[in-house]
């Protein structure tokens, strides 16, 4: 059943309920940053009918592990919104508003964040009522799209107050000028001011703990300007009784709890020694988070990447080359450890729950245990400080073991909940490989099934992006092949364009240029789709050709293929939509001889190139004036007649001379002059003929 490849939840939907109704209720919104407050409740408020219309269906449909993800970042964004929320009803509103490009920052980061994570939301994999999935589908256009907002009565009262404290005259500041703007932040009475004193005070001790000495002197400032206002404000004081500032020290209550067993010294006699089949060969300690290398042999997570990392490509053990550098769960015997950490009482803490797992380090008379984080549960039992890496970290472990033995529906859904997972952060795409998710992506995109082989090439092109992935994708067995196999005769377009977007991705790496240019079929896939794409398809293909062409050895190898023509015919064809990219490829190769002279032959470029110096983008103008360079120079003059015959080209040149971008005005005055010559040397033959 397909159910088996999904992660249950439950306490994390209740937990996202409660923090959102925590946020949704809240009241008294202060009057500094008062609108990207409202605005964020009203999101947050959207996302609560998300998370109940989940809950509702959870019973009957169990989630996909990347919307756990998703909820999961969510969470640690929302606790962060109703942090800043808090900070902004808590603290000094002065200093808010002085503050207010800041604070809105802080904010739009937040939505942004939010963004990220609906990134990974598959809603079309969730049974969501239709009203439900459209505020959804709405609300993330808007966060993907949304600017800065930084209100500008905020700004323009700020300019205001700083403009008082800087024309003040001994200590006598116009009161007058800023008496509407403490109205607007709430200071009407002495009362009023002497909190927000009170306030301010307070925010400058903890600068001045952090070393802030300019902004302490802002907020000292601050506090005058509020010290002369509050006299100024009329009002029986004697009669009120208005208390003196105060200082509050509130003693930190100390919670006593009492802890299960910690994990044991393993050298005292009370505990026995842990079995040597649970020892890591590098370190000689146990093993937490057992994984399988190219080898077949098995090292602890932290010290085979360690060693990985430190530029090794063998196993320790072996001395064998490993042929990939992916690390595979060993889940039998992370499970036989646990069992018999249970078993003799240790408490071994989950490694789900720190970014650094407990380990033991061995010195001559005891081993000791490094410190960690307390012990936390996994999912269900979510931490603002378990970060989303670590729930990314399960996530992917789950998905790779489906990957491994499921079904072919489970394997397709599995690749893509991590062809979604990879789209999104460079850490999502790093421990997706360390779980061991490329060899097996890998091996299906030779699947008869055209939905796994367009969601495996999709994934591994998204974990392509991170440049370490780059080298076990290129170092995995047959990964390469497989990928141009795909490009070649991909079962779906969309399997083809991105699997000459992953060609592009991997050649972005000089020595992966020479390695796949040299494969006999790639250029011509790229030929092919170049020929046969979408506009993005046609697009992939050429950015994934230009980078191969940049190594001079394959330029003979895309001209050979037929490069040229195909792409002067994309020049022509406004619908083809990759003008610049054919242009840049173009350029390149002047660099080969047979295109060069491919390039002046055709007598269709030059009235084309003439006309992209007019009506091209800038970088369009660019490429187009270095094509023209290049075919009239050296050897060129019977392209430059032909351009001296075009009655556009010299106005368009001098255009450009005067208003082009720097590179272009320099070329197109070397242009220019190499036309002047070619006159000259022309006008001088017509007179000896006379």
């Amino acid at each position: 059943m397909i159910t088996s490849a999904f992660l249950p939840t439950g306490p994390l939907l209740e937990s996202l309920i409660n923090l959102s109704n925590e946020v949704t209720t809240m009241e008294n919104i202060p009057p500094v940053q008062s609108k990207n407050i409202s605005t964020m409740i009203r999101r947050i408020k959207l996302l609560s009918s998300l998370f109940e219309d989940i809950q509702d269906n959870s019973s009957r449909s169990p989630l996909p592990p990347s919307s756990i993800l998703c909820l999961t970042e969510l969470y640690s964004v929302i606790r962060k919104i109703k942090l800043l929320i808090q900070e902004c009803r808590e603290s000094s509103s002065m200093w808010q508003l002085i503050r207010t490009e800041f604070v809105s920052n802080q904010f739009h980061v937040l939505v942004k964040d939010m963004g990220r994570a609906l990134d990974i939301l598959p809603l079309s994999l969730l049974r969501l009522s239709p009203d439900t999935r459209e505020q959804v589908e709405l609300l993330h256009r808007q966060v993907k799209r949304l600017d800065l907002f930084v209100d500008p009565k905020e700004i323009e009262r700020k300019e205001r107050v700083c403009s008082v404290i800087a024309k003040k005259n001994d200590r006598v500041f116009d009161f007058v000028r800023v008496k509407d703007v403490f109205v607007s932040i709430g200071l009407k009475t002495a009362v009023d001011f002497e909190g927000e004193i009170s306030r301010l005070e307070a925010e400058a001790r903890n600068q001045a703990g952090t070393g802030g000495l300019i902004v302490v002197s802002n907020i000292r400032n601050l506090v005058s300007l509020l010290t002369y206002s509050k006299s100024m404000v009329e009002l029986d004081v004697d009669s009120r009784g208005f208390p003196k500032e105060e200082t509050c020290s509130t003693s930190q209550q100390q919670r006593s709890s009492t802890s299960s067993r910690t994990l044991q010294d393993l050298s005292s006699c009370s505990s026995p020694q842990f079995p040597d089949e649970f020892r890591c060969p590098i370190s000689l300690d146990l093993m937490i988070d057992p994984v399988i290398v190219a080898s077949g042999h098995t090292y602890d997570r932290n010290s085979i990447a360690r060693w990985i990392n430190s530029g090794h490509h063998t196993c320790p053990k072996s001395g064998q080359r490993l042929i990939h550098m992916a690390l595979i769960p060993n889940y039998a015997l992370k499970s036989l450890v646990h069992q018999w950490c249970q078993d003799n009482n240790v408490s071994l803490l989950d490694d789900h729950s720190s970014e650094q797992p407990e380990t033991y380090h061995n010195s001559s008379s005891s081993k000791t245990k490094t410190s960690s984080s307390s012990t936390a549960g996994a999912v269900d039992h979510i931490s603002v400080t378990k970060s989303a890496a670590e729930a990314a970290k399960m996530t992917a472990e789950f998905l790779v073991g489906k990957l491994a033995m499921g079904s072919t529906e489970i394997q397709n859904q599995a690749a893509y909940e991590l062809r979604l997972l990879a789209k999104t952060g460079m850490d999502n795409r790093r421990v997706i490989a360390e779980a061991g998710a490329i060899p097996f992506l890998t091996s299906l995109l030779r699947s008869s099934d055209a939905r796994i082989q367009e969601n495996a090439v999709t994934a591994l092109l998204n974990l392509s992006i991170y440049d370490n992935n780059k080298v076990l994708i290129t170092a995995s067995g047959g990964a390469v092949d497989s990928i141009i196999t795909v490009l070649e005769t991909g079962k779906t377009m969309e399997a083809r364009e991105n699997a000459a977007a992953a060609i592009f991705s991997l050649s972005m790496i000089d020595g992966y240029k020479v390695s796949i240019g040299g494969r006999p079929r790639a250029i011509p896939a790229l030929l092919g789709l170049l020929k046969e794409g979408t506009t993005a398809g046609k697009r992939d293909a050429a950015s994934a050709l230009f980078n191969l062409a940049v190594y001079n050895a394959n330029k003979a190898g895309v001209v050979g293929g037929g490069a040229v023509p195909l792409l002067i015919e994309a020049l022509m064809d406004d619908k083809a939509g990759i003008t610049d990219d054919a242009l840049a490829v173009l350029a390149l190769l002047l660099g080969c001889g047979e295109g060069l002279e491919q390039m002046r032959k055709n007598r269709i470029l030059v009235p084309l190139l003439v006309d992209l110096l007019r009506f091209g983008s800038a970088k369009g103008k660019e490429n187009a004036i270095t094509l023209l360079l290049g075919l009239c120079k050296d050897g060129g003059e019977e392209v430059a007649r032909r351009l001296l015959m075009n009655p556009r080209s010299i106005p368009c040149l001098q255009s450009l001379s005067s208003d082009g971008s720097l590179k272009a005005r320099r070329k197109a005055d070397a242009l220019l002059r190499l036309l002047n010559r070619c006159c000259s040397h022309s006008q001088h033959f017509v007179n000896m003929g006379n």
